[in-house]
């Protein structure tokens, strides 16, 4: 039995405004405060240890990931960054 006065319980579809070509695409800034932040808290932590403060799991993701999230910071910036992770990484016998 289908009752007229009954709302759609589903409505319309969501998804079919993602594939609108007119929409813009969103864009992800990310916040370079917030960046710079996360690497030095992780290259402090690797600079205050005397032996591999992580999981290897978690150093092959930092590996991964710091020299990627340096890219938010200025050129200059990042690359000091990215020296200064390879170099810890490096003392702490992670080649």
């Amino acid at each position: 039995m289908l009752l007229r006065d009954q709302p759609d319980l589903f409505g319309p579809d969501p998804q079919t405004e993602l594939f609108d070509e007119d929409s813009p695409t969103p864009v992800y800034r990310a916040d370079p405060d917030e960046v710079r932040a996360e690497l030095l808290a992780i290259l402090a932590e690797a600079r205050a240890s005397a032996t591999l403060p992580w999981q290897p799991s978690k150093v092959e993701f930092y590996r991964t990931v710091f020299p990627q999230m340096a890219n938010w910071l200025p050129d200059d910036e990042a690359n000091q960054l990215r020296f200064d992770f390879a170099t810890e990484l490096a003392r702490l016998g992670i080649a």
